[in-house]
């Protein structure tokens, strides 16, 4: 049996409303699609203002000059993310601090932040991996006491909460991504969190290219100017379109995908009571979005047969980052520095499995199965 690694979900309206954009004249951004998904975010995250943006990494961007990165400034970020963590600050002259991860979520190692903040310490970027939250009151209360923001790194958060909150509205900002990887998606797409009400003025500047065009969109002035450092970061309609439709199956799809996570842990869970293989470990305080399942085994070698077998079986997996202090463009800046164990181990012992919310349980019991017999084990 043949088992996709993802299969792209839609609501069925998805055309129809990309055709209702074509219809009405107004492609470019700030239409009303684009209302439409700032108005559902809004509401599902409860956030103080949701802005959509072309993807998460824009919306990383924006967070960047709404802190005032500068050179010399420094960020603590984990080395266990995708490089747009890190890259929005290092584009405006910061040096990124790596911080080691968590062996039980794969989120930032909470206990080891405080070691790490210096007096040019801007911002800690927490990321919520694999829509699992941080300890974002640990990583709050070291803000707060340091006197530094917090840009949370929620890119694979959407529909997923911390202590009842959604992922994204604890610090300052938090990016959102609608990649077509993640859970509910809009091909390319983001969205930026806005949690300081005295920081949206300025995020509609910067997303419009650094103008007030906003203000003249609302008709609140008769021409739009110059006003702020900014980029070409809103969408067009064609993309909130798409989005649109999405977003109003956001708890379905997240529902089905959490049942499919449940499933394989219970399918899975002989072969971690054996010591087989090791699966990620919820905090009870977070309630996650099953945007992935991952295994851990206990070498690189095992790891690396696994998939070998898998991919016989007709099973897609794959592995995930390479942690980020490791690779050439960190050491070309000089924060190589520093071993950080767990996410150099874990990065090379993690596989994950198939998942997506229409996955049904006759896949998952393949899947589960064939781990099984790679092991020489039967469930």
């Amino acid at each position: 049996m043949k088992v996709n690694f993802n299969k792209i979900p839609t609501s069925g309206r998805e055309l129809d409303y990309i055709k209702k954009a074509m219809e009405s004249g107004h492609l470019q951004g700030d239409g009303a699609f684009l209302k439409i998904c700032e108005e559902s975010i809004g509401k599902i995250t409860g956030a103080k203002a949701s802005l959509v943006t072309t993807s998460c990494t824009s919306a990383l961007d924006m967070s960047a000059l709404l802190c005032n990165i500068g050179a010399g400034d420094e960020v603590i970020v984990p080395t266990y993310t995708f490089v747009s963590s890190v890259n929005a600050f290092v584009l405006r002259g910061a040096k990124p601090v790596f911080c080691d991860i968590r062996p039980d979520t794969l989120n930032i190692d909470e206990t080891q932040i405080s070691e790490l903040v210096t007096n040019r310490t801007k911002v800690i970027v927490p990321v919520h991996y694999a829509g699992v939250g941080c300890e974002m009151d640990t990583i709050m209360d070291i803000a707060k006491k340091s006197g530094v923001k917090v840009v949370e790194d929620a890119a694979q958060g959407f529909c997923a909460y911390y202590k009842g909150r959604h992922l994204g509205t604890f610090g300052d900002m938090g990016a959102l991504s609608f990649h077509s990887t993640k859970n509910v998606i809009a091909g390319e797409g983001g969205a930026l969190l806005c949690n300081d009400p005295s920081l949206v003025d300025r995020a509609y500047f910067i997303r419009e290219k650094g103008t007030n065009r906003i203000r003249f969109v609302e008709g609140k002035i008769d021409k739009y100017t110059w006003v702020d450092y900014g980029s070409s970061y809103i969408p067009s309609e064609l993309i909130t379109a798409f989005l649109a439709a999405q977003l109003e199956i956001a708890q379905k799809l997240t529902d089905e995908r959490v049942a499919a996570w449940n499933y394989y842990r219970d399918r899975l869970a002989p072969l971690e009571r054996a010591g087989k293989i090791t699966t990620a470990k919820i905090p009870s305080e977070c309630k996650h979005n099953a945007h992935i399942f991952f295994i851990l085994t206990e070498s690189a070698e095992t790891t690396k047969a696994l998939s070998a077998f898998l991919k016989k079986r007709e099973i897609a997996t794959n592995s995930h980052y390479a942690p980020l202090h490791n690779c050439p463009m960190a050491k070309q800046l000089g924060c190589s520095d520093r071993p950080l164990p767990v996410a150099e181990k874990l990065a090379k012992t993690m596989l994950r499995l198939p998942i997506y919310s229409s996955i049904t349980p006759d896949e998952q019991d393949w899947v589960a199965e064939s781990v099984a017999a790679f092991f020489g084990e039967k469930l």
